[in-house]
This record gives structure tokens, sequence and C-alpha cells, in this order.
């Protein structure tokens, strides 16, 4: 067992509040409050973070018409859009986003790409660098005033100014038409987040579509109109409204959209209508289309095409996908006395983790969004396996997490696929429903979407290896240094490294807020109240801040400036301890203290070779230059020192008596900001019996002093160590200064060859094991 720190002094009991003020300040002002970075409150976003009496937002409804053409991936489209002006203000102008111009020959984002050639370079990567060569912009062909008349426009890259020919006043509306085309992307060679896969084999394409139609921009009373360019990594900016789009397809193919299918009757067989019928009460998946019957599909092709009709309320966006190769599935749940249906679109090639999770992942992240947030009140929600990666649109999303051709998948593929389900599907809430600006802030619907995310994950399965949101698992970003790093309160176009700063950092960021900081009960009202206060609106970061401070009665200006505005890391460190004891006064007991204390002082080097060396000194060669002091013990204790103690004792009160003996221990903690981010201290003791205890000491410990602060903790029983932040909760960058007395981090280096060949995945491994023991005897394989 450790010995316990040896004391430095005895403690006066006069000095202890004297000795505990701080009165060094490092000049810094972390704590300092927010006004002047946000906004100022009004009657549209008030003080406490909730929309205001005033508070507007636009509308607009959209009727569209689309076909896919499947023999040259093309989309051919009008529509009609009736725009809702409900702000105080007049508009001259209108403007649409042409997202798909991304893809334009003379587009920006190629124009402004920046990069290295490689020695070494995948095709993918020639193909994206290339892909100006590719024609993919929007070809817009006629802007036409309901009656007719047409309007005068200008394209600005992935912007279109309409121009109206009378002003459109506060609660007027206006409808005028667009028509347009556009080339379809293969998703595969030009990475895009819609787009087609081509499946050689059976000669068949899977598409994707969104972002296929001109769509209005957002006009807020924050920020007027949002009409940032799409550049690539800042998503979409759109008002709510309702949608009715009919898409014609080939007709053997099988359209999922976003909303509710109109004409079930004229698409669908009598018995894929029972099917659907049977799922809405089913506890597991039923199949609407089997995959027999989706292979029978891919071996034909229908001559002629049908028109799938959805409808949608009150959402921001609209997404489909076509292919004779679905699969489709179909389970219902009930929320809050509501049915949705949970679904899930999947070529063969996605099985069999598809058919086995891709339905109840959809259910399972609805249930738990719903309980952590507000309920979803949109009658479907839509997983579908293709190209794309990873894309969300209200009830519908694009997932990948394709298993291998043999049907084995690893273990990090099973758990990637169900965690992009869970993080699509809950884009619904984040920013389908609580609509932020993912144009101006990614962070605001990717990282609160990521935090929800690790909560559902950990609900789908005791210890999900979930790869953000605890707070160690951001701890190599963290290492990386400002040069490296922009704050989370950056525009979405100028992050670097997106994926750590838009995603793990805030949604760590939030779990640390509620672990560490808040509690759970106090963060999750307060989180649940924003989502209640800013559903089907549009909440800006200012909105979000002031609600979590205002629902949880705590400050946290603070966290947000260290966290959100700040690249600082969080590494505080141990830099001193000592140990005080009360000095009881008592000579008996103070003189034994003090001679063990000289019994195990070590003797220096000096001494110890002079024991050796010298053999008689010249007083033991004389005794008779001794004197009283050659015998004097001044650790004895004398009946005057006994006498002196009782009138002592008998001039204080019990209380005070009580205290002179309690035995208790002083530590005098050294604290060191090293890092710069302002945290709450985490401190666990460890007892001499063994025993320990952890206590967290709120952030306001550095409100005067930002830098270093020495802390006094008193206990019982004598402290062998001190540990900073022992459960890993604020994401410390370097656990070496974490500990007194210090030890070691341990760490591990990796040795291994040059050009490895990959391994199977463990399924595979013992699928291969299986077919060699059940293979007869003599057998060479082979198939006749």
């Amino acid at each position: 067992m450790l010995k316990p720190f040896l004391p430095v002094a005895g403690l006066a009991l006069l000095l202890v509040s004297p000795a505990l003020a701080q009165t060094t300040n490092s000049g810094t002002d972390k704590f300092a409050q927010l006004e002047t970075l946000l906004p100022t409150p009004n009657s549209y976003r008030t003080a406490s973070g909730a929309p205001g009496a005033d508070y507007w937002q636009q509308r607009a409804d959209y009727n569209i018409r689309v076909k896919l053409d499947d023999e040259k991936q093309a989309i051919t489209g009008s529509e009609d859009i009736t725009y809702t002006n409900l702000s105080p203000d007049v508009l001259t102008y209108l403007w649409v986003q042409l997202d798909q111009n991304i893809l334009d020959k003379n587009s920006i984002t190629t124009a402004t790409q920046v990069g290295q050639i490689q020695d070494r370079m995948p095709f993918q990567t020639l193909d994206y660098l290339q892909r100006s060569e590719f024609d993919g912009g929007f070809k817009i062909g006629e802007v036409k005033l309901k009656g007719g008349k047409a309007l005068p426009y200008v394209i600005n890259h992935t912007m279109m100014r309409v121009d109206l020919p009378t002003p459109l006043r506060p609660k007027q509306a206006v409808t005028f038409s667009i028509t347009w085309s556009y080339n379809i992307n293969d998703q595969l060679k030009i990475n895009q987040r819609s787009g087609y896969e081509y499946f050689p084999e059976d000669k068949n394409y899977l598409y994707e579509i969104a972002q296929f139609y001109p769509r209005m921009a957002v006009y807020s009373d924050n920020q007027g109109w949002q009409h940032k360019q799409f550049l690539g990594n800042g998503e979409f900016a759109l008002p709510f409204g309702d949608y009715r789009v009919s898409i014609t397809a080939p007709a053997d193919h099988v359209v999922g959209a976003t909303g509710v299918l109109q004409n079930p009757n004229e698409v669908l067989t009598s018995a894929q209508r029972q099917r659907l019928e049977k799922a809405k009460n089913a506890k597991t998946p039923v199949l609407i289309v089997s995959q027999q019957e989706a292979e029978k599909a891919e071996t034909s092709r229908a001559k002629g095409t049908k028109t799938w009709t959805y409808a949608a309320k009150d959402v921001r966006d609209f997404a489909w996908a076509s292919s004779r190769k679905f699969i489709w599935d179909a389970m219902g749940i009930q929320q809050k006395g509501k049915p949705v249906m949970c679904m899930s679109y999947y070529p063969k090639e996605g099985n069999p983790l598809w058919g086995k999770y891709s339905t109840e992942v959809v259910a399972h992240t609805i249930k738990t969004y719903s309980k952590y947030t507000i309920d979803y009140e949109y009658p479907v929600a839509i997983s579908v396996h293709g190209p794309v990666g990873g894309m969300e649109y209200p009830m519908l999303c694009f997932n990948g997490g394709r298993p291998e051709k043999d049907g084995t998948y690893s273990a990090d593929r099973k758990y990637g696929m169900i965690s992009v389900i869970i993080h699509e599907v809950g884009h619904n809430f984040f920013p389908m429903i609580i609509n932020s600006d993912e144009r101006q802030w990614s962070w605001m619907d990717e990282g609160l979407n990521t935090f929800t995310q690790y909560l559902t994950e950990q609900e789908w399965e005791r210890n999900y290896p979930s790869r953000r949101g605890e707070p160690k698992n951001i701890v190599d970003y963290m290492r990386t240094g400002k040069n490296l790093q922009t704050p989370i309160m950056t525009n979405s176009e100028s992050v670097l490294q997106f994926g750590p700063n838009a995603y793990a950092k805030p949604a760590t960021g939030l779990n640390i807020l509620r672990e560490t900081i808040l509690g759970r009960e106090l963060f999750d009202y307060a989180f649940k109240e924003y989502a209640r206060r800013w559903a089907y609106k549009h909440p800006t970061p200012a909105d979000f801040f002031r609600t979590m401070e205002d629902a949880s009665g705590t400050d946290l200006d603070w966290f947000w400036r260290g966290w959100f505005y700040t690249t600082d890391a969080s590494d505080l460190a141990i830099t001193s301890v000592k140990w005080y004891s009360v000095d009881s006064k008592n000579p008996e007991i103070e003189n034994a203290r003090k001679r063990e204390l000289i019994n195990q002082a070590p003797q220096t080097l000096s001494q110890q070779r002079n024991l050796q060396d010298i053999k008689r000194t010249l007083v033991d060669e004389k005794p008779e230059l001794k004197d009283f002091y050659n015998n004097y013990d001044p650790l004895a204790t004398t009946d005057a020192d006994k006498q002196r103690y009782q009138q002592l004792v008998k001039g204080l009160s019990p209380e005070q008596q009580k205290r002179l003996n309690s035995g208790l221990n002083f530590y005098e903690v050294g604290l060191k900001n090293v890092g710069g981010l302002t945290m709450p201290v985490i401190v666990q003791m460890t007892y001499e019996d063994g025993k320990q205890e952890k206590m967290t000491i709120p952030a306001e410990i550095w409100r005067k002093n930002n830098a270093e602060v020495t802390k006094v903790f008193i206990t019982e029983k004598p402290v062998v160590s001190f540990v900073l932040d022992p459960l890993q909760e604020t994401a410390d960058i370097d656990q070496s200064n974490n500990a007194w007395p210090q030890k070691a981090a341990p760490s591990r280096f990796e040795l291994f060859e040059y050009q490895q060949r990959p391994q199977p995945n463990p399924m595979q491994q013992q699928t291969s094991m299986q077919q060699k023991e059940q293979k007869p005897a003599g057998s060479t394989g082979g198939t006749n």
C-alpha cells in the first residue's frame, strides 16, 4: 500500500481563513458574459431563447411534376411554387436555390477547390477532380408567373434571383412556375448527396434523388435572404411548406419518397397493398416487395411508365428513390397515439444486413429521439440503401453499409450501418423539424444530431461502440492544435477538419454538459425545451445557448465561450500537493510526531560517508568536553510542558477542544489550467485504507484566476493519491499531469509489415471454416 504524503507543517487554526484567500488574478476573462457576441434580443427572438411575440417565418408550397429517364440517367421537371410573405417587409424579388449547379461545368466549387497531387491517387479521386467534364447543372427552361407571364431572372452560380412584376407585400402570396432538366451523376464517381449506382451484373440502376428541383431560399428576421452559395459543406436552409410531387418512372420501378403515397391503387398490386395494411400493426417488418420479387424484376424491362404521387405537409424539403431492384419492408409504430410507418428500400446486395436491421433501427430511432426531443409527427420514416453513404431529408434518408458479396460482414460494417441509419433518420428532428440554418452553422444540425445519435446508440445495445459522444474519443482531435482547428462557431465552408468540428466536438460538449456540468435531469429538461420551442421554426445559435441556460437555470456563458468560440483544449494539471495537520498543542503528541519525522528523514550523503570514515570524534576521545546539551532531549515532554497544555485547554470552548483533537488532514492542492479551456475540476482521492472518493468542483473555481488556483481538501483519513478526471469526463488531452504522486500515462506502439494483405472479417472466416467441415470426404469442390 502506498504511504500517505508526509505533512509539511502543522496547521495553526487561526491561519485557516487567510490561507484560503485567492488574491492573484490572471487578467483573463473566460467568465465574461456573451452579450457582446450574441445578437440583441427583440420581439422576434427573446433573451430567454424563445421565439418572441412577433416571430414570423415565410412559407413555400410546391406542386412538382418530375420524370426519370432511365436510359439517359436524366431528370426533367416542372413546378408551381406558392410563396407566402409572412414578414413585415415588402419584397421586390425572390431568391431560389439551384444546388444542383454545384455540378455545373462552371461551378464555383470546382473553381475554388484546392489541394495537392499525391504520389498515389485513387481513380475515384481523379474522377472527382475531373467532375467539371460532367455537365450536371440545372438547365432552366421557363420561369413564369401564374397566368403565363414570363418573369425575369438572374442565375448567380447556385442561386437564382426572380424579379417580381409588383412588390410582394406582407400577408400576400405569389404563385410562379419553373421548368428545368439536368443529368444525374454517377455517385460512385462524382460523390454528391444525390446520384445513381449502376449494377453491371444485372445492368440496372438505383437512383437516390435530392436537390432535384429549384427550391426557395430562407428569408428570416435575423439575416434577411440566406443566399450564401452552396459550396459543398454547408448544407441547406429552407422554409416549410406543403408538397405534392408526381414522379414518373419506368413501370417496373419501385419509388419511395417523402410523404404519403396518394395513388396506391394505380402503382401497387393488390398483394402489395394488403401487405402494407398488415405492416401497420406488425411487431416485425413485413415485406411489401420480397427479394425474390425484386430479383425477378431485375431481369425484365418495362416499356411503359407509372406516376407515383406523394404528398407531405409542413416539411422543408423533398427527396425520393427509384429502382426495379428495390426490396421494400415496413412496420408500423405508435407515437403518442399517432401511427408512423417505418420503412426500408434496399437492393439484394444489402442483405442480410438490411432485411435484419434497417427498419428496426428506423423505429428505434423515432422512439428514442422523440423521448429526448419532441414527438415525431410525420406519418412515415424511411431508410434507403444505395450509393449515397449518408444523407437526410424529411421522412426519407439515404444510407450506406453493404455486406460482402458472400453475405458476411465485419462488426465495423454492422455497427457503421446501424449508426448511419440512426444518424440520418435522426436528422428528421435536427434540422428537418427543428429547422436550423445548415448553410451557416453545420454544428446546429450535425452536432446536436450526433449527440442524440449517441444517446440512441446506447439504448440500442449495452456498451454500443459509439464513435462520437464520449469525451475520451475526441482527445486526439483536441490535441491537433490551434493551427489545425477552427472554433465550432465557424461558417460551414471555412471549417477545418469538418467531421470532428461539426459532428464530434459539439456532440461531446453536450455530453459533458449532460453528465458533468448540469447533470442529466437539468440537461434533459432544457434540451427538450429547446426542441419544443423551435419545432417547425428557424433557431439560431443564440436561441440554443439562451434556451439551455434559461431552462436549466445555469449560467453557461463560460462553457459556450470556451467550447464553441475557441480552440482551447481541456488540460488541467496538479502542480503540487502539501499536507497539513492541525497542531494539537499536546506536547506528548506533537513531540512524538516530530521525533518520527526526524527518524524517517534520510541521511545525507555526507552523513553516510562520515559515519564510515570518521571512526571517533574528538568528543568521543575526550568525554570531558561534553556538557548539558550532549544529553539534552528537546523532544522529551516535561511536567512544565504538560501544565502549559492543560492551561491552554481550559481556556478553549468544548467545540474548540474538539477541533484541536480532530486529527483532520488538510491538503493544499495546486491546480493549473494548461490547455486554456475552462472545465470543472473532478478529483478522485484514494485514502490510506484503499477506499476512494470522487468530487466534482464546478468550473466557477476558475472565475477569479483562469490559469492557476489552489484548493484545500479536508479529510478524516490520510490521502495517498489525487487524480484529476479519473473517468475521462472532460476530454483532458494530457493525463500524465493528472495524478499526484505523478505516474506515467500508459501508451502503446504497433509493429507491422508493409504491404499486409487485408484479412477476411471474422464472419467470413467462420463461414469458410464451416463450409470446409461440411464438405464430403474426397470432394474437390466445384459445381456441375
